[in-house]
């Protein structure tokens, strides 16, 4: 071989090998295989790795329980996973025999996600990160991943490394026990999303806690009262009723027209439940009612507030076998231990597209409570409420509740407002005048429709019986019911009826 092939040879050779080494990795630090058998003092590839999956709207409360594990170790390190995307493909295990050979997985810096934790709350929290840390004398290796929907990570996860399995287990069950007890959803008012990993926090939005008087819930005498001691007052007297042997779980179901205050009324019994964890569910997110149960029963006292259940009497859609979604929902209810302090508040529209399901599900309702539409005296009572800053005169507001016979409370908000922007239209402060030519309009043929939506019918301003429930909860159609709006009542505004 003479000398100008052999210096091609050797060229080639060096090419070859610059091209290898290109493709490893640039390292800027140690190898993660390397620290972690110098903190677990073994060969971490000879060890299993023990997964434990979160929901994803519970990762801020694992970040919580996993920071405090750290801090009780004034040695522990947080420290990240170098490699790109390709970490996010893999399990740990994965990574620690991919780390074996050529290049391996670098230390890099932790991965962070915002997360919700109150209605005007974020935290920081680990989205890919691992803290290495030692409990009771025995190091562990803690790596948790958020949710992460893009590679197939549909849960958040921790994924634990100990040499002694008996560490390994007592830590789960202590983290286990922190994320109950010290759960950023405990005490909270909160919803869940269809968007399961939407801008509202993994899956759940924070609400602030409403806050209604009973002097703002206009019902007939002795309703609300009996209501809140069902829903409120068992919760204060939960001491004595187990100490009786009596159940502590139990469910309300307010049923009547659209508009008639089922959700204010509700809203009044949140507010009345401070340190209660609320838990809402409407339309769609009540396919998340097994979660809603389990979360329920971990973060107990809690209500659990089901809106517009006669939406899924019959509705498949969202269940997983052949039954209506409905009877899922009851079946979750009838899941929980009978000392469970939760209790079920389900609204309805359509009280009759429910009997069947509750018939054939007996015993996760106590209490049926019909919120009608208001009579004379009520409707007086809600013009009064929401006009009580406009000073209106006595025989105004007797006579617009007079004239708006077979309305609900959501018309006679309406009534108000369209009295005051019709004066503001025309440039004056609204009177008397205003009002009861507001009732007029809204009273006209023209406008049935925008009756109907608000809930109102015209039955009673006709002679018409509207229809009521017989005591042992059978439906008496007497006479044509009137239009239902199949609209979510569940809407935190203030001045809700």
């Amino acid at each position: 071989m003479d000398a100008t092939l052999g210096k091609f040879v050797d060229d080639f050779a060096a090419l070859v090998a610059l091209a290898q080494q290109a493709q490893q990795p640039t390292f800027r630090g140690e190898n993660l295989l390397d620290r972690l058998d110098a903190h677990l003092k073994t060969d971490v590839r000879d060890l299993p790795t023990v997964m434990e999956e979160i929901s994803a709207h519970r990762l801020a409360d694992a970040d919580i329980a996993l920071a405090a594990f750290a801090a009780e170790d004034p040695e522990s390190v947080l420290l990240g996973i170098g490699g790109g995307d390709q970490r996010h493909h893999m399990s740990l295990s994965d990574i620690l025999q991919h780390a074996s050979h050529v290049g391996g997985f670098p230390v890099g810096q932790p991965d962070y996600t915002n997360l919700a934790v109150g209605p005007a709350q974020q935290r920081q929290a680990l989205a890919l990160g691992m803290r290495l840390f030692r409990r009771h004398g025995h190091p562990l290796a803690v790596l948790m991943r958020a949710a992460n929907p893009r590679f197939g990570q549909a849960a958040a996860r921790l994924e634990v490394l100990c040499a002694e399995p008996a560490a390994l287990s007592e830590f789960l069950t202590d983290f286990r026990e922190r994320m109950r007890t010290h759960s950023v959803l405990k005490g909270q008012v909160v919803s869940f999303t269809m968007e399961e990993f939407g801008a509202s926090g993994a899956g759940v939005t924070f609400h602030e806690r409403p806050h209604v008087a009973a002097g703002d819930v206009i019902l007939a005498p002795g309703v609300l009262a009996r209501i809140a001691r069902h829903v409120v007052e068992v919760a204060e007297a939960r001491g004595n009723l187990r100490r009786l042997g009596q159940h502590l779980k139990r469910g309300v179901l307010l049923y009547g027209p659209p508009g008639t205050g089922k959700t204010h009324t509700v809203r009044h019994l949140l507010s009345r439940s401070e340190g209660t964890t609320a838990i809402l569910l409407s339309g769609g997110s009540l396919a998340f009612i097994s979660e809603a149960a389990r979360m329920a029963r971990a973060l107990q006292p809690s209500i659990v507030v089901l809106e517009d259940c006669d939406l899924i009497a019959e509705d498949r859609s969202f269940g997983h076998g052949p039954q209506p979604l409905l009877f899922e929902v009851l079946d979750a209810m009838d899941g929980l231990d009978e000392d469970a302090d939760v209790a079920f508040v389900l609204t309805t529209n359509r009280v009759e597209a429910l009997e069947h399901a509750l018939a054939q599900r007996p015993g996760r309702v106590d209490l049926a409570v019909e919120i009608p539409r208001p009579d004379a005296e009520q409707r007086e009572a809600l013009i009064r409420l929401y006009a009580r800053s406009l000073g209106f005169g006595t025989e105004a507001i007797a006579q617009a509740a007079e004239r708006t016979a077979g309305t609900t409370a959501s018309f006679a908000r309406e009534l108000v407002r369209r009295t005051v922007v019709g004066a503001s239209a025309r440039g004056n402060d609204p009177g008397d005048a205003d009002l009861l030519a507001a009732v007029g309009e809204l009273m006209a043929d023209a406008e049935a429709l925008t009756r109907s939506l608000l809930g109102s019918d015209g039955g009673e301003a006709h002679g018409r019986e509207l229809p009521r429930m017989h005591t042992t909860g059978q439906p008496m159609a007497a006479g044509a019911s009137g239009s239902f709006a199949y609209t979510s009542e569940l809407q935190f505004d203030p001045d809700e009826a």
